[in-house]
């Protein structure tokens, strides 16, 4: 780590005030120029730490940066990864409050829910499929406290992965589930198509980055336990969602998930 005790306490307090506050700010970059990725995970533990001892629990992670745009958008080379917290759940097809975010955007994914504990660092995609039990449509809400999503991979790591929400759709038990690789999806905001992906465009298999998120929570000595959920990455582009508007996630060989924003 290249910054102090103190130095990463206060980060931690401006990123935790911008999103009491819906007050986004300057890039961590800027203000602390010698930031790096250990940091930034120390961040992101602080303030995951925080909610936990107000009451919160976690229930799963999130995945960002698996395909190949969004990791030559950032100039990097992997993913990276933050938690899910109950908090953070809402019901398929139920109002969800815009003004709770600083400036959310929407992304489909395949939600995972683990039968089995995976701890890397050998993880496998097969093993990943031997461990799930089910799969649902899902789609995540993701804002940045940082001002105008102007963020580099230390930022957006602090942040949580600048994730925010999730809404699941209905599981379906892996076996009876479509190849994952292959399953298309259709992202509708009232009701007009503004993207299309696939399920490969997720480090070529939505189970690699599952498997990725293994392998990388061993170097922090976690496994991924059974009755946990994983997304695994944004299948389109994530286009961003105001009050008003209905967005909602069709998918091949899934069923349809969808939210109101109000």
């Amino acid at each position: 780590m290249t910054l102090n005790t103190e130095q990463r306490a206060m980060a931690a307090r401006l990123l935790r005030d911008a999103e009491h506050h819906i007050a986004p700010i300057e890039p961590l970059s800027s203000l602390l120029p010698g930031l790096d990725l250990s940091d930034a995970y120390a961040i992101q533990r602080d303030n995951i730490a925080r909610r936990l001892a107000d009451g919160a629990s976690v229930v799963g992670h999130k995945i960002g940066l698996t395909s190949a745009a969004m990791q030559q958008l950032l100039g990097v080379g992997e993913p990276d990864f933050g938690h899910l917290l109950n908090d953070m759940v809402h019901r398929d097809g139920a109002p969800v409050f815009a003004g709770q975010y600083c400036r959310p955007r929407i992304e489909p994914e395949i939600c995972f829910r683990l039968a089995r504990p995976l701890l890397g660092p050998a993880i496998t995609v097969q093993d990943v499929l031997d461990a799930t039990d089910a799969v649902a449509p899902a789609l995540e809400i993701a804002d940045s406290r940082i001002q105008d999503w102007k963020i580099t991979l230390v930022d957006t790591v602090a942040d949580n992965a600048s994730s925010a929400g999730l809404i699941c759709g209905p599981w379906m038990a892996l076996a009876d589930s479509p190849d994952l690789a292959s399953v298309t999806v259709d992202l509708l905001v009232d009701g007009a198509c503004v993207a299309s992906g696939r399920g490969r465009e997720v480090l070529g298999h939505p189970a690699a980055a599952v498997a990725w998120l293994a392998n990388t929570l061993a170097a922090f000595s976690t496994s991924l336990a059974p009755g946990e959920i994983v997304l695994p990455g944004a299948m389109t582009e994530a286009p961003f969602v105001t009050a008003g508007q209905g967005v909602e996630a069709r998918f091949s060989g899934l069923r349809p998930v969808s939210a109101s924003f109000v």
